[in-house]
Parts: C-alpha cells; sequence; structure tokens
C-alpha cells in the first residue's frame, strides 16, 4: 500500500488508551481517530493524541485501513463483524469475541473480505519468551501461575477468559499438539463469574499442562515452568526474567564468554551428563508496541500475522471447555 497506513482505536478504556498512545510512536503509521460510547472520556484522549473523535464505527471504517479494537470482550463479535464487513484489517485485544462459534464466523468473513485478523495474545511478544527464540522448545509437562490483585475492569468474563486464555495460547504455541482431554475446577468469590480456576490439559504428544489463574491473589505472579528432555526452563513473565537448566550437549562446550555457568555432573552409565545453568539475554522492549508493529508489518509488507485469529479461536475453545467444566463444579459444590 502506498502512504502511511491509517489506523483507528475503538474503545479507549484501560487498553484501549495504551494502543491509541503507542499508535502514534510507529513509523508508517498514522493514527486518525478514535471511538468510544464514553464520549468524554473519547474526547480528552483525542485532544491529547491530536486526533479525531470519531461519532460511529461506520465513521471509523470510512476514514481508516486498519482497526484497533479495545472495547469489552461482549462487543468484540459484533465490532469486528461490522469493520470487516467494511473491508477493514482488525487488531483484536484477546479473547477475540466472547464465543468459539463467534469467532469462527467472523474468521469465514474476514477470509472472503480478504483482510486481516490479528489477536492481542500480547504475552507472546513478552521479553521473557522471545529471550527463548534460540533455545528448542519440545515440552513434556508445563506448570502455569496467573495470579492478580482484584480489579474492577475485565470482570465482565470469567477469570479463564481474562487471564488463563494468555497462557492457554503460550501452551498452544509451544507445544504445538491437539489437546486430548481437560480436567478443570474453581470457585467463585467476588464476580457472579470463576475468579479462581485450575485446569489439567493433556495433548496428543503425551505433554500435560497445568495451569491456575486467580484474580483475587495478594501478590501478583505471571510464571511458567517447561519440562522437558533433558532440560528444565523458568520464565517469569511479570518480572521478564527466563532461567535454564540443561544437560550440556555431546561435543558441546562452555567458552569463557558464554553467559552459561557449569553446576555439577549426573553419574548416567557409560557417560556422565553436565547440568549447566544459562539466563538468556532478554530484550528491552515494549511488548504492545512490539505486536502493533507486527500488525502493521503484516498489512504493509506481508509479513506473517504474529498471533492468527485461528490460533486466538483455539485458545479461546480450550478456555470454553474450562469454563464449562468449572461452572459445573460450582454448581455442584
Amino acid at each position: 500500500m502506498s502512504g502511511k497506513l491509517k489506523v483507528a482505536v475503538i474503545g479507549t478504556g484501560h487498553l484501549g488508551s495504551i494502543h491509541a498512545r503507542l499508535w502514534k510512536r510507529i513509523e508508517n503509521v498514522e493514527l486518525v481517530g478514535i471511538y468510544d460510547v464514553d464520549t468524554d472520556k473519547a474526547k480528552a484522549l483525542s485532544n491529547e493524541l491530536s486526533c479525531k473523535l470519531f461519532s460511529s464505527i461506520e465513521e471509523v471504517a470510512n476514514n481508516s485501513n486498519a482497526i484497533t479494537i479495545a472495547a469489552p470482550t461482549t462487543l468484540h463479535f459484533d465490532i469486528a463483524r461490522e469493520c470487516v464487513e467494511h473491508g477493514k484489517h482488525c487488531f483484536i485485544e484477546k479473547p477475540i469475541t466472547q464465543t468459539y462459534y463467534q469467532a469462527a464466523e467472523l474468521i469465514e468473513l474476514s477470509k472472503n473480505k480478504d483482510v486481516i485478523l490479528q489477536v492481542g495474545h500480547v504475552e507472546r511478544f513478552n521479553p521473557a519468551l522471545l529471550a527463548l527464540k534460540s533455545y528448542k522448545i519440545e515440552p513434556m509437562f508445563i506448570e502455569a501461575h496467573r495470579l492478580s490483585q482484584f480489579k474492577p475492569r475485565a470482570t465482565d468474563v470469567s477469570v479463564i477468559h481474562d487471564l488463563m486464555i494468555h497462557d492457554i495460547d503460550i501452551m498452544l504455541w509451544l507445544v504445538k499438539s491437539k489437546v486430548v482431554s481437560v480436567d478443570a475446577n474453581g470457585v467463585q468469590v467476588l464476580t457472579n463469574t470463576p475468579d479462581i480456576a485450575n485446569a489439567r490439559i493433556k495433548f496428543v504428544n503425551g505433554c500435560v499442562a497445568n495451569v491456575t489463574a486467580s484474580r483475587i491473589s495478594a501478590h501478583p505472579m505471571r510464571k511458567m515452568r517447561v519440562f522437558q528432555n533433558n532440560a528444565y526452563i523458568s520464565m517469569d513473565f511479570g518480572n521478564q526474567e527466563v532461567d535454564v537448566y540443561r544437560i550440556l550437549k555431546d561435543n558441546e562446550s562452555i567458552d569463557k564468554q558464554s553467559p552459561a555457568t557449569m553446576l555439577g555432573t549426573i553419574e548416567a552409565g557409560l557417560k556422565n551428563k553436565k547440568i549447566i545453568y544459562e539466563k538468556p539475554a532478554v530484550p528491552e522492549i515494549n511488548a504492545i508496541l512490539e505486536e502493533q508493529r507486527s500488525f502493521a508489518n503484516a498489512i504493509i509488507s506481508g509479513e506473517k500475522v504474529a498471533v492468527t485469529a485461528d490460533e486466538a479461536a483455539e485458545a479461546l475453545r480450550i478456555a470454553e471447555i474450562i469454563n464449562d467444566q468449572v461452572e459445573r463444579s460450582i454448581i455442584n459444590s
């Protein structure tokens, strides 16, 4: 496409405001305007960013090439469908839609209209995950904890759709295998939807994942541990740190310039195994800014979409299975 990519933002709450401000920092992109039913909040932001305040979704679509949708989850499908029907590329905050069937319908429509959909599973761009780019990740067991202090926003969906879905997406992306079974339970504490949930997910390739999410914890935590053949990897998404413990490969040596530390040796028959500890360098980036850049590059340069609608829909499908089991466990308790 010629000229700058004209982007608009629908929804000026917490995430929408962040998206709008960051779009102003990206080359080859022009933030043309914003829209929100809360006109007072939207007007203040449009004044701050010197962009147009649109009066309707139709006006947004008529004046942009691409649209960020950061409205409440319950509105994602209706807003995205209208934007896609106008032939506009859409970046949709996670979860992609309220239900899997809505996601499937939206994906089909986007294919018919030949538009790009990218979903805001921002943890894919977390520096802790990006630090493992050079490692071969083949999980056999995954343990994840995503705990948050209570916040009034995002209570329109359960903790599974709000928090756990981040880890579901990462697990599906790392394991690259179909889910064969799910066993989940949870409780309601402060809201009318599950606030704490735990799920055990089994994959066709034998990998097992144990994932816990809570939005009423005293101390925040966003950690994932991956166990695989000859390696243990710990990712702290909150502090953006990674620790890797692994067996040194045959004929592999550690030079003085390497950040690896020799921890010891395990007696294993004829060949002793040497254990090393590595702390991969973590890139200093803004994850939301990077996902925005990837979306713009997919449109402008035809680069691969970082988080596809199909991937987001599958994460949502698994989240729905977990949510249904949790709700049944609450009813039966």
